[in-house]
């Protein structure tokens, strides 16, 4: 398996993206955020791991609470490609 790497998209649609490639975190944006309208590619960028963790810690969970660091380090140590973040219109 690949490493882990961390994708950011501003627009259309905000979203953080945990995937193996660029190719699969555009196709997760695509699947769970806002079709791709041509764009995509050039909207989205690699971050860093640091950038990822600070990011995704600041995000305020259902109840309008931080999330807990554990469950935060937990989601970005995990082998799973996912979107931790989106754009909180779209919820």
């Amino acid at each position: 398996m690949e490493d882990i790497k961390f994708f950011e998209v501003c627009a259309p649609y905000y979203a953080l993206i945990k995937a193996n490639t660029k190719e699969r975190a555009l196709k997760l944006y695509a699947e769970t955020v806002a079709d791709d309208d041509g764009h995509l590619s050039d909207e989205i960028k690699e971050v860093g791991m640091l950038y990822a963790a600070v990011k995704h810690s600041r995000t305020v969970t259902e109840d309008q609470e931080l999330a807990p660091i554990s469950d935060v380090l937990e989601e970005l140590q995990s082998d799973e490609e996912r979107v931790l973040i989106m754009d909180g219109s779209l919820l």
